[in-house]
């Protein structure tokens, strides 16, 4: 999907749902990428928490799964058009990069690989 020239969002054509006080697909699925959004940071604590190997691992599998998890929620309300996302400007883009750039610079441990 292409930005519009005039617009800067980027967004597919939004399946309609109808407009009840019930809990439609999109109220569902958006219900869903919270969750799902949410589990993934408190793993991520809990991975940098965890004093033994297996346990970590066994997170790690876990985050790992509720990741994609998280990422297939987001790319289905993204094909529906329930979520949209804004186009990047390039000049903000690349001074962004330089900014972080000169940060890095600073670094007292740069050539590290």
């Amino acid at each position: 999907m292409q930005p519009n020239q005039n617009q800067s969002k980027i967004q597919n054509p939004k399946v309609q749902i109808p407009q009840t006080p019930q809990m439609n697909e999109r109220d569902f699925v958006n219900d869903v990428l919270s969750m799902e959004k949410y589990m993934t940071d408190a793993y991520c604590t809990a991975l940098n928490e965890a004093s033994h190997q297996a346990l970590y691992q066994d997170l790690l599998t876990i985050f790992n799964e509720t990741q994609n998890a998280q990422r297939e929620m987001y790319n289905a309300m993204f094909r529906k058009g329930w979520y949209k996302l804004e186009a990047v400007d390039q000049q903000k883009m690349q001074q962004s990069y330089q900014q972080h750039q000169q940060y890095a610079s600073q670094f007292p441990y740069q050539n590290l690989h």
